[in-house]
């Protein structure tokens, strides 16, 4: 069934904007209804947006304006992109912002006041598998925000924070996270080939495990420290090394440090 959320203009189809774009189109949002612009898609994305009839510029064409204005652009690129935007935004118009860091209030210096919402996707959501966080502003109806979280959970799970500042630890912690989780693997790998084994069955290894705990906890409903007690048997193997990882100077206070320092970064982004 076609979901019906009016006219929709995404501003960059790269990693991210083309996987949200993807999930829109084979979720039920009519090719139709919806305007790229971006000056050089990829080959492959050129070729969804035919098939899927939606429309193609590489700029913005006068006259054309929107329901629902998704911004899926670099963040150091966002004060070039915004100011030809501005005619686009009407009484009606709900911008949408993927960009790390950007305040809605630095977009408005472009944009003028409008209803807008921070939302902030992760990688796997290339895959469907994503989590997004999302702050409105008290310009944002209910129909807006119905229908912008109809377009964002087409990519995995939304959390609505109640405060902008929210979206910068949001940032931290799951947009970020992905990153951390993949160089877990490489951590791990490299301990296994320090240890003896060769390093492309270590990496295998590695791999497999995090992909594989991963879904047991996507799967599963209980919590994730009683999943880590399910497999640690006292005096065993796993407690040897959880009493390395869970000591007062072990993994904690490392991402205690790490998700405060990404925090700050998207912090000093939006200034």
């Amino acid at each position: 069934m076609a979901l019906q959320l009016g006219s929709i203009v995404l501003v960059g189809a790269g990693n991210m904007g083309g996987a949200m774009l993807s999930g829109w189109l084979k979720n039920g949002v009519p090719g139709a209804s919806v305007t790229v612009v971006d000056p050089s898609p990829s080959d492959a994305m050129r070729a969804m947006m035919s098939d899927a009839g939606a429309t193609h510029v590489t700029a913005i064409p006068e006259g054309m304006s929107a329901d629902i204005l998704f911004l899926a652009v670099k963040p150091q690129l966002m004060d070039a992109v915004l100011p030809p935007l501005k005619a686009q935004v009407g009484d009606a118009t709900v911008v949408v912002s993927v960009a790390a860091g950007k305040t809605l209030s630095s977009m408005q210096r472009h944009l003028g006041e409008a209803a807008m919402v921070r939302a902030m996707p992760n990688t796997p959501a290339m895959i469907g598998r994503g989590v997004t966080g999302a702050y409105a502003n008290d310009k944002v109806s209910a129909a807006q925000r119905d229908a912008v979280h109809a377009l964002l959970k087409v990519s995995g799970p939304v959390e609505w924070v109640s405060s902008e500042a929210d979206i910068d630890a949001v940032t931290a912690v799951s947009g970020s996270g992905p990153a951390y989780v993949f160089y877990l693997v490489e951590c791990m790998a490299e301990a296994g080939r320090k240890a003896g084994l060769p390093a492309d069955l270590a990496m295998r290894l590695a791999r497999e495990t995090v992909s594989g705990a991963g879904e047991l906890l996507h799967q599963s409903t209980e919590d994730a420290s009683r999943l880590r007690q399910n497999v640690t048997s006292p005096g065993g193997t796993t407690a040897a090394a959880l009493s390395v990882l869970m000591a007062d100077d072990g993994m904690q206070p490392l991402f205690d440090k790490a998700i405060e320092a990404a925090r700050s970064r998207a912090e000093e982004l939006g200034r």
